[in-house]
């Protein structure tokens, strides 16, 4: 599985004002955290970066990459600001992401082929988020024509279902499960891509890991390919690995069927939470207790 660490954001506390105000020191110690963790790319989230995303986001890549040789991932809605860091990219990047609003197909999509750039499609409609499964694969089958059409191949294309927050609709992360069952039949050529952390937005902190976790190792089984992921959880990482044995066995007999809780309380907290993934029990910050 590729991982992509996500821990470069304008949203964190920490790093955004230092990404505002193109500060190297703060940013080059999480850039080191990343290149010692296991995982793929960077993604270099800098928010639509209106006023400087030009400057901003290629400087960002010259900084990531004099420090690491991992593979960076350009995430933006500024199309620009993608235009100017692909042209500083020392090698394959992917674009984070296009979608089927006009405006992004019209300025994004011609920067994959231009570079030799994979991309992210992000199965976001006109009218907006998927409802169901269904309209995820209506999405990906228009998505993907337009690309073709644009002279980009299947197999650059990583679709995105869209994960939401178990805290909001259950059905629309069933529908995320449900669509990788159908993937291979539609466009077996595309890879798949989750930004895991949606899953658990909103939730209380100390519990975000274990849904992370769990609803990984329930995609994983599933074939997806690739997922933007916390850098620095460990645990998470080596589940993608293959390297938590333990911890995807539980998993995955909870999601066939198995409903006993393992005596082993971390184990245990597993299995409740494929109960909460899959509907069986209705969340609530309480659902490990």
């Amino acid at each position: 599985m590729i991982l992509i660490g996500e821990n470069i954001n304008v949203m964190s506390k920490t790093l955004g004002p230092a990404l505002k105000e193109m500060q190297s020191d703060p940013i080059l110690e999480m850039i080191k955290t990343e290149d010692a963790s296991d995982v793929d790319y960077m993604d270099l989230n800098i928010g639509p970066a209106r006023l400087n995303g030009t400057d901003l986001l290629p400087w960002l890549v010259d900084l990531v990459q004099a420090n690491s040789e991992k593979h960076v991932s350009l995430d933006t809605s500024n199309s620009d600001a993608i235009d100017a860091a692909l042209a500083k990219c020392n090698k394959a990047a992917l674009i984070n992401s296009v979608s089927l609003q006009p405006e992004r197909l019209e300025k994004t999509l011609p920067l994959v082929s231009k570079y030799d750039a994979d991309m992210i499609g992000l199965l976001w409609g006109e009218d907006g988020m998927p409802r169901d499964v269904d309209e995820r694969c209506m999405h990906m089958v228009d998505l993907v024509l337009k690309a073709q059409e644009a002279g980009v191949a299947e197999d650059r294309i990583w679709i995105d279902p869209i994960a939401t927050p178990i805290s909001g609709d259950i059905n629309q992360v069933m529908a995320c499960l449900d669509f990788m069952d159908m993937l291979p039949e539609i466009n077996p050529n595309c890879k798949s891509i989750v930004g895991l952390s949606n899953v658990s937005n909103g939730t209380p902190r100390a519990l975000r890991p274990y849904l992370n976790r769990t609803y990984l190792a329930m995609l994983k089984r599933k074939g997806l390919y690739s997922a933007i992921v916390d850098a620095t959880d460990y645990t998470l990482i080596d589940i993608a690995r293959d390297r938590a044995p333990e911890i995807t066995e539980v998993i995955y007999n909870a999601m066939d069927g198995d409903d006993s809780i393992p005596g082993d309380p971390e184990l245990a907290k597993y299995a409740k939470t494929v109960q909460v993934l899959l509907g069986k029990k209705l969340y609530s910050h309480m659902w490990l207790d």
